[in-house]
């Protein structure tokens, strides 16, 4: 057993250990890290990063509750709990986790005008700004987002990931910043890449 594989942090030796949505996978052998994100069309994408963005990753806010004796904490998309958290932090909001040490560094908060990451439905890995949020009581609360060409979209709240404040990412962002061609745009684009190489 090598133990050179480790994610979020601690050596993984199990072959079949389940991997995430901004998980930090590193091998320390090679000197290579990669952060799990999606591409366009719902797939994991294996994203390389620097040693710098290794040291952290964004965790979703899913609940917010109080514990034994008083103890304030944060439960987040990954199955961990913070406690002493921010009081200001609420769900869907985003924490910056510090992976060493396990303390949330710094929150983004889940309002319209910040970047958000789309982690399931039709439009899952599609990348954009929150526009506005719709409230329906007994169904499911609607949020709006415009991408950076321009095109809007909605999804189910549960969905939304904030990542940055404003249009900056806190995260290095893959290939094509998150922008869904059409299906037209992409057979010009193949098109184009073929011209080039004949």
């Amino acid at each position: 057993m090598s133990r050179a594989i480790k994610v979020d942090g601690k050596v993984r030796t199990d072959i079949c250990f389940p991997t995430g949505f901004m998980d930090v996978v590193s091998i320390d052998k090679t000197g290579e890290h990669f952060r799990m994100l999606f591409d366009v069309k719902g797939r994991f994408l294996i994203h390389r990063v620097k040693k710098e963005e290794a040291a952290y990753k964004l965790c979703n806010v899913k609940s917010v509750r109080t514990a034994a004796k008083g103890v304030p904490g944060i439960t987040t998309h990954d199955g961990r709990t913070i406690r002493y958290p921010d009081p200001l932090i609420k769900v869907h909001d985003t924490v910056k986790l510090d992976i060493a040490t396990n303390k949330a560094v710094d929150f983004i908060k889940f309002e319209p005008g910040n970047l958000a990451y789309i982690t399931g439905g039709q439009n899952c890995g599609r990348i954009g700004i929150i526009t506005h949020k719709e409230k329906h009581p007994g169904s499911f609360d609607i949020v709006h987002v415009k991408d950076s060409v321009g095109h809007s979209f909605a999804t189910r709240l549960t969905n939304v990931f904030p990542i940055g404040k404003g249009k900056q990412a806190w995260v290095s962002l893959p290939r094509g910043k998150g922008v869904r061609l059409s299906i037209a745009e992409e057979r010009d684009r193949k098109l184009a890449a073929k011209a080039k190489e004949i």
